[in-house]
């Protein structure tokens, strides 16, 4: 019976506080398109695009994705996402290549501090401007 009660109020408060949620597409701002540069400058394989899809909650940008034609890459998929603060930078790619490898890169006092998953490989590694700084192997 507790968790009927949990449930019932949980959908009862997200209900009362549902927004009205849009997306653009359109040129990244100066504040998106000045992340993507930096982290391309330091990692490469983090694709610079003009175009992002922006996602709008009560006219403030709450998310911020990109999208790439894949047909001709190397990727069966490639994703990117931009924190609304525009300090961090989410990514996810597959390739037959790399297998899957995700992570973030986050800007910290003008430097590009990158952490990276390879499910693969099975490791872990840590980046600073370009540079690895960590490297661990799971088991």
């Amino acid at each position: 019976m507790k968790k009927f009660s949990l449930l019932f109020a949980l959908i009862f408060t997200t209900m009362s506080f549902a927004q009205s949620i849009t997306t653009k597409i359109e040129d990244a701002n100066p504040a998106q398109y000045a992340l993507l540069e930096q982290v391309n400058k330091y990692y490469p394989d983090i694709t610079l695009n003009k175009s992002v899809t922006n996602f709008y909650a009560d006219g403030k940008i709450i998310d911020t994705q990109q999208e790439f034609n894949l047909t001709t890459s190397k990727f069966s998929s490639y994703r990117l996402g931009i924190e609304p603060d525009n300090k961090k930078l989410l990514f996810e790619y597959i390739s037959d290549e790399t297998g899957k490898v995700y992570g973030d890169v986050q800007i910290f006092k003008g430097n590009a501090l990158r952490t990276t998953f390879s499910e693969k490989t099975n490791q872990i590694e840590v980046s600073l401007n370009g540079k690895s700084v960590y490297l661990k192997k799971l088991k």
